[in-house]
């Protein structure tokens, strides 16, 4: 997936548990699993902006982007 997710990171940076975020920013342990494991489709920005607020971070603390090896069969645009 091109699309790295670097959650796990800025919370340990910050001693702040998974539970804890969830509830701050006002979503499920569950939810906030599946966007910490990479299987979530899209997160509303109303999400990305209250995980950034809690945490005190920018999108790209969280998230990045990291193109497919195209030996792997990917195509570049």
């Amino acid at each position: 997936m091109p699309i790295i997710i670097n959650l796990d990171q800025v919370l340990a940076d910050r001693n702040m548990k998974s539970k804890e975020l969830a509830e701050i920013v006002g979503i499920t342990e569950a939810n906030l699993s599946i966007l910490k494991s990479g299987k979530a489709k899209a997160v509303r920005f109303s999400t990305l902006e209250a995980i950034c607020e809690a945490l005190d971070c920018q999108p790209g603390d969280i998230l990045a982007f990291s193109s497919p090896n195209p030996s792997q069969g990917g195509e570049s645009n």
